[in-house]
């Protein structure tokens, strides 16, 4: 049951256009931990979001650019960064024979893509290519809150509303018309640190790992433009001081 409803993912990105937004949709509004010039990464929202996308979303998307090394970045502990990347095979070679083979995943590994070319990825989702996730919240006009609406917009049309066989109603897609049904429902994981893993819940956590994995190091760009700029502050109050002791006889 499940593996239907995730396999559909692949028609919410294959039908929308990069970065389309319709401007007579309104998107949610969330306050992200990570927005502005303070903002920062929630870590416990980051797993949970990890744990989303393994349960749910990897069975379509890949994470293209990302290796397993890179959650400890996320407060994953390597011994348990290590444990999840060998529950995955990764295709390796060639050996002395001159022949491909498989073994299980190591940290240094990316994450293995879900299908092996773009053909078998068609083929499994009715014609439609689920895009990777890894740069997704860059690529959607909206960003951050372009995803969580769309995994949180879908309704009941209203009773005017021609919805078309085999689609299914979102506030948020251009059109309204989109032919993933909901990929997420109550309880759909089971949040380790015991939160409750509602839709709103599972949406904005899942929503804030694909910001991480779009933009990894923006914890440390920020705090490295905090510290230019505070140095750019020391900097001209000397210089000004300076400027004063220099001329105060001149004057």
């Amino acid at each position: 049951m499940r593996g239907a409803i995730i396999a559909a993912m692949a028609a919410l990105w294959a039908l929308a256009p990069m970065g389309a937004v319709a401007a007579e949709h309104e998107l949610p509004s969330r306050d992200w931990s990570f927005e502005g010039v303070f903002g920062r990464y929630d870590k416990a929202a980051l797993q949970r979001g990890f744990q989303v996308y393994r349960e749910v979303c990897s069975n379509c998307h890949g994470m293209r650019y990302l290796a397993f090394r890179n959650l400890t970045e996320i407060g994953i502990s390597a011994a348990d960064v290590k444990a999840i990347a060998a529950e995955y095979e990764v295709e390796d070679g060639p050996n002395d024979e001159g022949e491909m083979f498989t073994r299980p995943a190591r940290p240094s590994d990316l994450f293995p893509q879900p299908y092996p070319n773009a053909p078998a990825a068609r083929v499994a989702n009715n014609g439609a290519l689920p895009p990777d996730l890894n740069l997704i919240v860059k690529a959607r006009e909206g960003g951050a809150d372009y995803v969580y609406g769309i995994l949180t917009g879908f309704t009941d049309p209203p009773e005017d509303f021609d919805l078309g066989e085999g689609m299914n109603y979102n506030t948020v897609f251009p059109g309204n018309q989109i032919a993933m049904p909901p990929p997420l429902f109550d309880k759909a994981v089971e949040y380790a640190d015991g939160t409750e893993a509602s839709v709103p819940q599972m949406a904005a956590d899942v929503t804030e790992f694909l910001a991480w994995a779009a933009e990894p190091k923006m914890d440390e760009r920020k705090q490295l433009g905090i510290k230019v700029i505070l140095f750019l502050i020391v900097l001209t109050i000397l210089f000004y001081a300076t400027k004063r002791k220099i001329w105060a006889k001149a004057h």
